[in-house]
């Protein structure tokens, strides 16, 4: 009956060093991605993402829409 016990804590301590190893390999495998500069539309004052902004000049604007609507001035 020990010997049943001490195979069973052996295979229960593997079993927990396995998936220990693996959760470490995850986390160091994928690189955080770099957070993005957040812009406000001069219309509406929305933020959003700079990549998604529409830019026109040195203003941004969440659609086109606000755009037209800052006038040709941008």
């Amino acid at each position: 009956m020990s010997k049943l016990l001490l195979l069973i804590l052996v295979v229960l301590a593997a079993w927990w060093l396995v998936k220990g190893f693996r959760r470490r390999g995850a986390a160091k495998g994928a690189p955080e991605a770099a957070p993005e500069q957040m812009v406000t539309c001069d219309h509406c004052g929305l933020y959003l993402p700079r990549g998604e902004a529409i830019s026109a000049g040195d203003k941004f604007f969440c659609c086109d829409e606000h755009r037209r609507l800052a006038g040709p001035a941008g």
